[in-house]
Order: C-alpha cells, then sequence, then structure tokens
C-alpha cells in the first residue's frame, strides 16, 4: 500500500505515521521459560517474523536469557507462498530445541479427512502437545485473516469436548491469565 508513497516521496520530506494500538501482540519477558504457540495465515506472518527475530537473533537480554519453545504454525496455500521461511529455517537449524515450524499448506497438503490442509487441522495435529503447553502457561496467539478465527474455534471446541473441558470455560481462563493473543483483520 505505501511502497509507492514512500518511492514517490523526497527526500527530507515529513512523514505522518501510526503505529500500532493496543498491546495483544507484544511477548512477556519475565519468564524465559515462556512457550510462544504463534498461529499465522499469509501476512499475519509479520508480527511473528518480529517474534523470532527478537527471540533468536538480537542480542538483548530476553533473547540470551530465552529457554522457552516458539512454536509457529503458518497456514499458505503452496509451499511458494512462504514468507520469510529462509529466516524461520534459519532458526530452527541454530536453535532446534527452542524453534518448531510447523505448516498448512491448503493447495498441496490434505487433512486427517482428506480435504484440503487449513490452519485449523494443523493445529489439530498436535493438540495434546498444545493443551499442554497451555496448561503450563503458554501464550498463543493468531494472527491473519479474521475467517481463520471460526475454524480455529470450532477445532479447540471439539477438542475440549474430547477432553471433558468445557471450551467456554477454558478460553476465558486464557483470556483472564493473559495468555491468548488474537490480532486478525
Amino acid at each position: 500500500i505505501c511502497s509507492n508513497f514512500l518511492c514517490d516521496t523526497a527526500p527530507g520530506a515529513e512523514v505522518n505515521l501510526t503505529g500500532p494500538a493496543g498491546k495483544v501482540m507484544l511477548m512477556p519477558e519475565e519468564n524465559p521459560k515462556t512457550d510462544y504457540i504463534m498461529v499465522a495465515t499469509g501476512t499475519g506472518i509479520a508480527p511473528f517474523r518480529g517474534f523470532v527475530r527478537r527471540l533468536f537473533f538480537e542480542s538483548t537480554p530476553a533473547a540470551k536469557a530465552y529457554k522457552g519453545q516458539a512454536w509457529l504454525f503458518l497456514g499458505v496455500a503452496n509451499s511458494d507462498a512462504l514468507l520469510y521461511d529462509d529466516e524461520f529455517q534459519e532458526a530452527k537449524s541454530k536453535f532446534p530445541d527452542n524453534f518448531r515450524i510447523d505448516y498448512a499448506l491448503s493447495r498441496e497438503q490434505e487433512n486427517k479427512k482428506g480435504g484440503k490442509m487449513y490452519i485449523q487441522d494443523k493445529v489439530e495435529e498436535y493438540s495434546d502437545e498444545i493443551f499442554e503447553k497451555l496448561n503450563g502457561g503458554a501464550h498463543i496467539y493468531f494472527c491473519g485473516l479474521k475467517g481463520m478465527m471460526p475454524g480455529i474455534q470450532d477445532m479447540l471446541a471439539e477438542v475440549c469436548k474430547a477432553k471433558g473441558l468445557d471450551y467456554d470455560v477454558f478460553i476465558k481462563g486464557l483470556k483472564k491469565s493473559k495468555q491468548w493473543h488474537v490480532e486478525v483483520y
């Protein structure tokens, strides 16, 4: 949207910017063992690129102290749409105990029912581990097209039911403890 604007702007010109509002996508850095579960579709990957850089490539006290696991789920149509994959693969290579990445490629993979692999299907494959992490204090983040959330919520409700949990109570608990973060558009 703004690349042409910036290209056409004269050097030294004043440009007004508005930054993000709110604190939805902030990482708590008090506990260096906190696990982060990041779920993105398409360009929703952008804040998680920042998370990965902050945790693994920046020279900050928080990065040096980090001992948790950052787990990224990225949903796109095809493998040629994997944004920043070289950076994520480098993080995975350098920090194999602290960074995981799983893809949902809707035009290339099938879910367990033989349909297209959407982000909720990929997350569901690891639901036991994810719920264990959430019960242990992990934070879960969702960013991308708002159309992903009904599928995510339906899947989580089914997993809760299978585990004998009340979905609404479970999600309210995550929100109350500030472990649930959603930024969709």
